[in-house]
């Protein structure tokens, strides 16, 4: 992400094995399990709807704090909620849902960076995680053209999901990935953390969902 003025107001433009997964490919079971009501989402503030920001701005968030079901975590730096009306380089930056979403990138931070959640579970049964992952396609550019997240469960990586989409309206695209968990324990914690590469500062997540 990096930091504007628009109308005189602050803004920022974005910054067990592993899956390399697509659109609603990925999963990972092994064994036989009891699978989790698909009815209910478990996941707190899974649109990133809290905080509300500004229209058109952000609010930052560092390493180590936490905001409305969320914690920071990852290398030092710091991620941000966007609202959905952000716009640099000619380029909107909108939601997958709702009106907000979370950059991985920061402010200018780029680094290794990400979101955490956890989540009571039942030892044995099977989870299911959809999440979609937000790019713009800005060859040359700050934004870079693809948005790399890797998913952790309990501190093991899982999968990494990679959203390469082109569009061609200058607009954010998004992509929606899946991956099963088989709970090891009453507690799962499961993060999102930043891959893009230090040159890139834009990196979307948006309706991250557990059932």
């Amino acid at each position: 992400m990096r930091a504007f003025i628009s109308h005189g107001v602050a803004c920022a433009a974005l910054s067990a094995g592993v899956l390399i997964a697509s659109c609603g490919t990925a999963s990972a079971t092994t064994g036989s399990a009891t699978t989790a009501s698909a009815a209910a989402n478990l996941t707190k503030n899974g649109g990133f709807e809290l905080p509300v920001v500004p229209a058109g701005g952000f609010t930052l968030f560092s390493n180590g704090q936490a905001f409305s079901g969320w914690r920071v975590v990852g290398a030092k730096g710091n991620v941000a909620v966007i609202s959905g009306k952000y716009q640099a380089a000619g380029i909107t930056f909108n939601a997958e849902a709702g009106k907000q979403w979370m950059d991985l990138t920061g402010l200018e931070s780029n680094v290794a960076t990400g979101v955490a959640q956890s989540f009571a579970t039942t030892r044995g049964t099977e989870y299911h995680l959809t999440f979609w992952v937000g790019n713009v396609y800005n060859p040359g550019g700050a934004f870079g053209v693809s948005s790399t997240i890797k998913i952790y469960v309990n501190g093991v990586r899982k999968l990494i999901a990679t959203n390469s989409l082109h569009p061609a309206n200058h607009r954010q695209a998004w992509k929606e990935f899946a991956l099963t968990i088989k709970a090891t324990s009453s507690r799962t914690t499961i993060s999102f953390i930043n891959g893009d590469p230090r040159t890139d500062n834009s990196n979307g997540l948006d309706a991250v969902r557990l059932s």
